[in-house]
C-alpha cells in the first residue's frame, strides 16, 4: 500500500510552519516566508514554479528533490487552496499557484463546501472532498495508483491525520528563525506516543532537516 508522507514541511525553531496575522496578502503571516528560504533557491523549485533551468544544488535540493518523488496525488486543507472561507461564491478563485500549479498530479482539497473538480495545466487537478480525511486518503490513494500520497497541510490537516495514526513518516525542515506565535505543528501533539522517531537528521546554512517515522 503507497504511504502518507509529509515532505518538506518548513517550521520556525519554535515549530511554527506560519507566522501570526495571515490574510490574503500575506497568506504565511508575518515572517512565515522566513521558513522556506532554505526551499525557494533550490533546482527543483526553480524547475516546478517556473519551469527553470536553474537554482541551487545540494543537500537541500536533494530534500526538496525526495519531496517529488513517487507522489502520486496529493492532500490539502482548504486554507491550502485559498483564503475563501464557507461556501464558495463562484469559480473565480483556482488556487494560490496560477494556472499550473506545481502539484502535477490529482489533489485532494479538504473542504464542508462541494465544488466541481477543476483540471490545471501541467497534469493538477483539484478535487474536493466534503467527506472528511479518510475519504480524502481513499480517494487519493485510488488515484496514487500505488505510488505515495504527500499530505501537504497546512498545520490543522497535518494534526488531523497524526491523530488518526495515517501518517507514515514526515520530513521537517527546521529554518533558523523565531516566528513567536502563528500555526503551531505541535500543539497538543505527543510525537513520541504517536509512534514516530528520528531516523535521519542533518544540517544545512539554511535548514536543519529532520525524518520522522513510525518505528
Amino acid at each position: 500500500m503507497s504511504k502518507v508522507r509529509v515532505l518538506c514541511f518548513s517550521l520556525s525553531l519554535d515549530g511554527f510552519a506560519a507566522g501570526p496575522e495571515q490574510s490574503l496578502e500575506d497568506p504565511n503571516g508575518i515572517g512565515g516566508l522566513d521558513v522556506h528560504e532554505w526551499f525557494f533557491p533550490t533546482a527543483t523549485f526553480q524547475q516546478l514554479l517556473y519551469g527553470k533551468e536553474t537554482g541551487t544544488t545540494g543537500i537541500d535540493n536533494d530534500f526538496a528533490a525526495r519531496g517529488i518523488q513517487n507522489i502520486g496525488a496529493w492532500i490539502l486543507g482548504r486554507n491550502m487552496f485559498g483564503p475563501v472561507r464557507g461556501p464558495w461564491p463562484d469559480e473565480h478563485w483556482k488556487g494560490w499557484w496560477g494556472e499550473n500549479p506545481p502539484f502535477h498530479t490529482p489533489v485532494f482539497v479538504l473542504t464542508h463546501h462541494a465544488r466541481a473538480p477543476i483540471a490545471m495545466a501541467g497534469g493538477t487537478t483539484f478535487h474536493f472532498v466534503t467527506e472528511g480525511i479518510h475519504a480524502a486518503l481513499e480517494r487519493a490513494r485510488a488515484a496514487a495508483g500505488g505510488m505515495d500520497v504527500r499530505l501537504g497541510g497546512g498545520v490543522a490537516t497535518v494534526q488531523q491525520y497524526l491523530r488518526a495514526g495515517l501518517v507514515d513518516e514526515l520530513h521537517l525542515a527546521f529554518a533558523p528563525v523565531l516566528l513567536g506565535s502563528g500555526e503551531s505543528l505541535f500543539s497538543g501533539i505527543n510525537m513520541r506516543s504517536l509512534g514516530y522517531r528520528c531516523v535521519e537528521h542533518v544540517a544545512t546554512d539554511k535548514a536543519t532537516h529532520v525524518v520522522l517515522r513510525k518505528t
